[in-house]
């Protein structure tokens, strides 16, 4: 079957069959995503809070280099990509599969500048600066990590190699926390309020090892892209937001690194 609209498919009744697959979906896609790195990330919460130096005594970094030597550390870079942008195609290919295409969650072919664009970039400054400001409120009170966005070296590659980490970083959250998860529990008879809910607790679970801090804003960013995508079915400027977020980040910290005498 192949729904001509996500509400066409919304108010089409599963059989108890489609109902037991879809749940299974559901399991088996966070399994090897975002759930499992859900309950890693609330292990290193915990172990973070037992430390002796408290969740505010330890340092992580987002981007690491994987080896001494720069072209192996650019293959293990690059194979980071490649495996988010795996989980992507997982999602997308299992909502093709079961008649929603990409079209029909947001992704058309074509970015379009006022549909995608500029409400990414507005998504951006919206989520990003008061994200900023809590993590540096959360980290001032002991309960965020001390976060250092990139820490790879002096390479040819290296802001190249972030910039595909923030796409990928993007493409694969957005996909898997919005689209997937969000048009899947909906499918299964779940509230827009219920699914967006759980949506947004997952977003936050797999953020968890930055602290405190890192869960809420998370858990603001998951209800806020979530509405978005609820309301406009579109999804590029969600990904474009996202990825305009983690590259400022990455690139920024590595720019400014050099200059700022306090930045870890």
């Amino acid at each position: 079957m192949r729904a001509e609209s996500r509400a066409e498919w919304d108010e089409a009744e599963p059989t108890d069959r489609e109902r037991l697959a879809i749940k299974l979906e559901i399991a088996v896609v966070l399994l090897v995503t975002f759930g499992l790195s859900g309950l890693s990330a609330a292990l290193s919460l915990v172990e973070s809070a037992l430390a002796p130096g408290g969740i505010g005594g330890r340092t992580v970094a987002l981007n690491p280099s994987r080896a001494t030597q720069s072209t192996i550390d650019l293959l293990f870079q690059l194979l980071s990509v490649l495996r988010l942008l795996g989980w992507a195609a997982l999602g997308l290919y299992l909502l093709w599969r079961g008649g929603i295409g990409p079209r029909l969650i947001g992704l058309a072919n074509r970015l379009r500048w006022r549909a995608d664009v500029l409400p990414g970039l507005t998504l951006a400054a919206i989520i990003g600066l008061p994200g900023l400001g809590l993590y540096l409120a959360a980290h001032a009170l002991g309960v965020s990590v001390t976060i250092v966005p990139a820490s790879l070296g002096d390479y040819w590659w290296r802001l190249p190699a972030l910039v595909l980490s923030a796409c990928a970083n993007a493409l694969a959250e957005e996909v898997i926390v919005v689209a997937f998860l969000l048009t899947r529990l909906r499918r299964l008879g779940w509230s827009a309020n219920s699914a967006l809910l759980a949506s947004a607790v997952l977003r936050a679970s797999y953020h968890l090892y930055q602290g405190i801090g890192g869960g809420l804003g998370n858990f603001m960013m998951g209800v806020i892209f979530g509405r978005y995508w609820q309301r406009t079915n579109r999804l590029w400027p969600l990904v474009l937001a996202h990825a305009t977020i983690d590259a400022v980040a990455y690139i920024g910290y590595t720019v400014l690194r050099g200059h700022v005498s306090w930045l870890p």
